[in-house]
């Protein structure tokens, strides 16, 4: 599974609209929005604050898992 279907699945299962998970972390939506649409990805801080928040590892997060 790809970074970007994973990180719409974790939002949804936590019932969390793009714009609630953008301001918890602290970012722009439309930032968000690119990640899950897959035209970008996040750093590796930020992927360190997704999987903290979700308690996931960056290997699943990043579909090494």
């Amino acid at each position: 599974m790809e970074f970007s279907k994973r990180l719409k699945d974790l939002r949804l299962e936590n019932g969390l609209t793009q714009t609630e998970i953008s301001r918890i972390l602290g970012i722009r939506q439309n930032t968000y929005s690119y990640w899950e649409n897959g035209i970008s990805q996040p750093r590796i801080e930020m992927l360190k604050k997704i999987s903290d928040y979700y308690r996931v590892s960056m290997d699943y997060l990043t579909g090494r898992l």
